[in-house]
C-alpha cells in the first residue's frame, strides 16, 4: 500500500478528563467576563468588523466561538455520540467540524437541518455528515431526524443553533429533547443574545426559551459546570438530562 492510499491515522485518544464545575465568579470578576463579552461579539460589527466568531474549520466558514468548539471536542470525546443532531447548517462549517471530531474519535455521526438552500453548492461533504433540507421544527423534518436517531444508537448530542427567536427555540427543545438519553447533552446556542450579556436589542431568544422549557420539564437541568473557559457564546445554555 503506498503512502496515497494509506488510512488517516487516528489520533490516541487518552484518559484524561478535564475538571469541571461551576465558575463561582464574584460580581466583579463577573462584571469583568460580561464586558469583555459585550466588546468581543459587538466587535463583529454586522460581519464587517474584526471576524471574532467568523471562523474557518478546513477552509469552511462558521459562526463559533473556539473556546465553544473546544468543548464540543471534549464533550464527543468524553460522551461518544451515536449521533450529533444540529439545527442550523449555514455553509456546513460546524457540522464539517463535528463530523471531523467523530472521525478522529472513531465512531459516530452528524445530521444537520436547515430550511435554507441557499449554501448548499458548498456546503462540505463527509461520510459521517448529513444534510436534511426543511424546517427543524416541522413534523416530517423531525420524524426524519428522530429515526436517523433510533437507528444510529442510544447515545444521542442535540445542538440547537437555527432560528433564536423565542417561540421556536422553545419548540424545537420541546421537539428534540425527547431525543436525548438520561445523561446526555442538548446544547441551545447563542443564549447571550437580547442582553445575556450581549445584543441586548434582540429581543426574547434563546435564553428565555430555556427558562420557559426548564420550567415546564423537570427531567432537564442548566449544567453550567461546562462553563471554565468564562467565554462561551451559550451561557446556560448546556442542557443535561437527568431522568
Amino acid at each position: 500500500m503506498t503512502a496515497s492510499t494509506s488510512p488517516p491515522v487516528r489520533p490516541p485518544i487518552g484518559a484524561f478528563k478535564p475538571y469541571c464545575r461551576d465558575a463561582d465568579l464574584t460580581a466583579e470578576e463577573q462584571q469583568i467576563v460580561d464586558r469583555f463579552h459585550d466588546l468581543y461579539y459587538s466587535k463583529l460589527d454586522g460581519g464587517v468588523g474584526l471576524h471574532t466568531i467568523v471562523l474557518a474549520w478546513m477552509g469552511h466558514e462558521m459562526f463559533k466561538c473556539p473556546m465553544d468548539l473546544w468543548l464540543y471536542q471534549e464533550l464527543i470525546v468524553l460522551r461518544r455520540p451515536n449521533l450529533i443532531i444540529e439545527t442550523g447548517t449555514y455553509k456546513g462549517g460546524s457540522a464539517l467540524y463535528l463530523a471531523c471530531i467523530c472521525d478522529m474519535v472513531g465512531e459516530g455521526s452528524v445530521v444537520t437541518v436547515d430550511i435554507d438552500d441557499t449554501h448548499r453548492a458548498i456546503q462540505p461533504q463527509h461520510p459521517r455528515l448529513r444534510y436534511v433540507s426543511g424546517s427543524s421544527t416541522a413534523p416530517e423534518i423531525f420524524a426524519q431526524v428522530a429515526a436517523q436517531a433510533a437507528a444510529a444508537g442510544p447515545e444521542v448530542m442535540v445542538i440547537l443553533d437555527s432560528d433564536h427567536r423565542r417561540d421556536h427555540v422553545l419548540d424545537e427543545l420541546r421537539l428534540y429533547s425527547e431525543l436525548v438519553p438520561v445523561g446526555g447533552l442538548l446544547v441551545v446556542e447563542d443564549t447571550n443574545v437580547n442582553g445575556h450579556p450581549t445584543y441586548p436589542e434582540f429581543g426574547p431568544g434563546p435564553w428565555e426559551a430555556v427558562d420557559a422549557f426548564l420550567a415546564e420539564n423537570p427531567r432537564f437541568v442548566a449544567d453550567r459546570s461546562f462553563e471554565r473557559f468564562l467565554l462561551t457564546m451559550n451561557p446556560r445554555g448546556v442542557l443535561r438530562r437527568v431522568e
